[in-house]
């Protein structure tokens, strides 16, 4: 055991500066807030997919999906069928396609879709 001790190397600590530290803390912390900003884009850019194929079969809707008008919600209406979309007072709606009727398909803003009633709406 002692010629053990006699031939191990000990190794200088080396000691950082509290500077470049915190500078370090502070890039990795950067670093971090980004993939997180990264997961949850491409976690709702998943969701707006899964929503549309939804749609699509739902309604049957062939089109392409343009925005024709912004609305605003007058009032919170609850869905009473599976196809209506619930909204709440102030919520931003896009209008996607008109119906033949009162109603008209919109979006919200999580990505859902749905009829709307022209009379619960507020065209800017």
């Amino acid at each position: 055991r002692e010629k053990d001790d006699k031939y191990k190397m000990r190794m200088p600590k080396l000691r950082m500066v509290k500077e470049y530290k915190d500078k370090r803390k502070s890039i990795d912390d950067v670093e971090r807030n980004i993939s997180k900003f990264k997961k949850s884009s491409e976690e709702k850019s998943r969701k707006r997919e899964k929503e549309e194929k939804i749609f699509r079969e739902t309604f049957m809707y062939d089109k392409d999906i343009t925005v024709i008008n912004t609305a605003t919600a007058e009032c919170t209406v609850p869905s009473e069928r599976r196809v209506d979309l619930p909204i709440t007072a102030g919520e931003p709606l896009d209008v996607i396609d008109v119906t033949e009727g009162r109603a008209v398909i919109c979006r919200n803003s999580e990505g859902r879709y749905g009829y709307v009633l022209v009379d619960h709406l507020n065209f800017r």
